[in-house]
């Protein structure tokens, strides 16, 4: 999976595997996180994000199964 780096207070990188649907998230904590079945529209609008972490916490966490 190929990662995107992210400059935000709470994401260092994103990235997408367009075939699983997996959405995996690297957090400044050193967190990692993969989200199953994420709609590819939700990645792409992630990365278009003003605030990253608002989107994840409005749109990704506790909506996607980790």
């Amino acid at each position: 999976m190929k990662m995107i780096p992210v400059q935000t207070s709470m994401i260092c990188a994103v990235g997408y595997d367009t075939k699983t649907r997996e959405l995996e998230v690297v957090f400044t904590s050193g967190s990692v996180y993969r989200y199953q079945n994420v709609k590819r529209e939700n990645y792409e609008e992630l990365l278009l994000a003003e605030s990253k972490g608002h989107y994840m916490n409005d749109n990704i966490v506790g909506v996607y199964d980790e």
